[in-house]
């Protein structure tokens, strides 16, 4: 049974670093740390981090927060993580990472991918027959972008073949991180999905298939074994132990990639309640009691925490990433422009800019493509841009373009949503970063014309996920009970006259992606295609 003191220590290791909460049972987090980690751009179209730098940032993190004596460390019932999906970290027999990590933002694998498609006959880019069976099976398939493990590991194979030939498994970002906790090489049902080499018809069976590991041209024994979300995977190493001052044997949950682990924080567990994640990328995501695939829109229901269920998500490359490129390399870039000390809190700043500016931004638009997208595109050659400025417009302007610009392009995958759920959202909890800003979130329910819900404490919904998740594995709680504890503190209904202004502006934005996307091809789309 559950008491109210006890605490599950909540790993939450996202693109811009590692939060670390202490989060009770009951979904209160009492506790918080975070630690910055860098991100690496590699020849303009891959996108890498340290695993080492992602662990130090974990233990200096959990340190700060069991250090503040809020919580009797004899309290602390297990160590559950959720993290950034879809990145690959080859690893030895030691466990050592044997390169930085892959990231779901990097591109290079996607000339390797598009080898493994040749065929007489092609669908959408893909092979036809490999993308059946894929479609049958996983109930997805591999981005051709090469944003996915997918991608990545072709491009260890092809490009870093001393490094394949060292690598003893391939780990998803979650993985490693339960390989660091416990010393055990595991994947869960959800982490390994995005390698398309999972049996994915029955929800509560996720299991390896040859004929999907032969497709995808890795080794059978460079996959980890499979566990599922909310198994017990062991307890902590004696070295974690010591770093930290916990117990040896304390537990560890498998926990889940980061759109799984938001699924449950946000609340959203009964079928067909959506969430919208707003962090460095964006997503909308929905439990569905189906397997379902859109390959044209870049949409599918994969397998989660819950039992018996599917996740239906739609991803974008592009979120809150923009507003942190307008801080750091355009407000706060260190040129010698400007002098002086930069706002203890610019992103509150930035946040009152857009909620004083006039709907509309008078006249200029944004384009929130900085790294390729996804959905309802899958398009790698896209990139961001500021239309129809003028030299009435100033810095002011920009913020207000900027916040409207990514609202659009949610609304983009709002209508491949609703045809994929076959009805349409009334209401969606909106999480992460971007939802501590007020006037997002009122940008938001104008434009996409549903009710915003804006849930207590936003930021923290993917590490009081993933204490839920810990809490279910322990047998203390159910996933249906823990959501009850989920407080929606502010709601934002859509304005009416706004929602016909930006219904004008979104046929804008679509038909500029349509007159711009051939240019974007000749400058960019022969990145990552070379040697095809």
């Amino acid at each position: 049974m559950a008491n109210a003191e006890q605490y599950v220590l909540s790993i939450d290791l996202g693109t811009s670093g590692c939060k670390v909460g202490l989060v009770s049972l009951t979904g209160d987090v009492v506790a918080w740390a975070f630690r910055p980690v860098q991100l690496l751009v590699v020849d303009s179209i891959g996108a890498e981090q340290r695993p080492q730098d992602w662990w130090t940032a974990f233990v200096e993190a959990a340190r700060e927060v069991l250090s503040l004596g809020n919580v009797s460390r004899s309290d602390i019932v297990a160590i559950c993580s959720s993290t950034q999906g879809e990145g690959t970290v080859p690893v030895d027999r030691n466990g050592q990472s044997l390169m930085n990590a892959i990231l779901w933002l990097d591109m290079r694998g996607a000339r390797y991918l598009k080898r493994e498609m040749r065929g007489a006959l092609k669908v959408a880019g893909y092979n036809a027959i490999k993308l059946q069976k894929w479609l049958r099976l996983c109930g997805g398939a591999p981005a051709l972008s090469g944003k996915d493990p997918a991608g990545h590991m072709l491009l260890v194979r092809d490009a870093f073949p001393e490094i394949y030939q060292r690598t003893y498994k391939f780990l998803n970002v979650l993985d490693y991180f339960n390989l660091r906790l416990t010393g055990r090489f595991c994947a869960t049902q959800d982490s390994i999905l995005t390698s398309w080499v999972t049996d994915n018809r029955d929800p509560n069976n996720i299991r390896y298939d040859d004929d999907l590991i032969a497709m995808s041209g890795i080794d059978r024994d460079k996959f980890p074994d499979l566990v599922r979300c909310t198994d017990v995977i062991g307890t902590i190493l004696p070295d974690v132990a010591e770093a930290l001052g916990l117990s040896p044997k304390t537990p560890v949950v498998a926990g889940a990639i980061d759109n799984t682990a938001a699924a449950i924080g946000a609340g959203t567990i009964d079928d067909y309640d959506c969430h919208l994640y707003v962090g460095s990328s964006s997503w909308i995501a929905a439990h569905v009691p189906f397997k379902r695939t859109s390959v044209l829109d870049q949409i599918g229901s994969i397998p989660c925490a819950v039992p018996s269920r599917y996740l239906m998500i739609a991803l974008q490359s592009s979120g809150a990433n923009n507003i942190a490129f307008l801080k750091d390399r355009i407000v706060l870039h260190d040129d010698g422009l400007v002098q002086g000390e930069p706002s203890a809190d610019t992103y509150r700043v930035l946040d009152e800019i857009a909620a004083r500016q006039p709907m509309g931004a008078d006249g200029a638009m944004y384009l929130p493509w900085l790294f390729g997208e996804r959905c309802p595109v899958d398009d790698q050659s896209l990139r961001a841009g500021i239309f129809n400025l003028s030299m009435e417009h100033n810095r002011e302007t920009i913020v207000r373009a900027v916040f409207e610009g990514v609202a659009l392009n949610t609304r983009w995958m709002m209508k491949p949503i609703q045809r994929f759920m076959r009805r349409r959202p009334e209401t969606i909890t909106m999480i992460g970063g971007g939802a501590l800003s007020n006037a997002w979130c009122r940008i938001y329910a104008d434009v996409l014309n549903v009710t915003i819900h804006q849930p207590h404490e936003p930021m923290k919904a993917n590490a009081r996920g993933a204490a839920f998740i810990g809490a279910h594995g322990l047998g203390l709680m159910r996933l249906d009970e823990a959501v009850r504890h989920v407080k929606i503190e502010r709601s934002y209904e859509p304005s009416p006259p706004a929602t016909r202004f930006y219904d004008e502006r979104f046929g804008i934005f679509t038909e500029l992606h349509s007159r711009l996307a051939p240019l974007y091809q000749k400058l960019n789309g022969s990145k990552g295609s070379k040697n095809e």
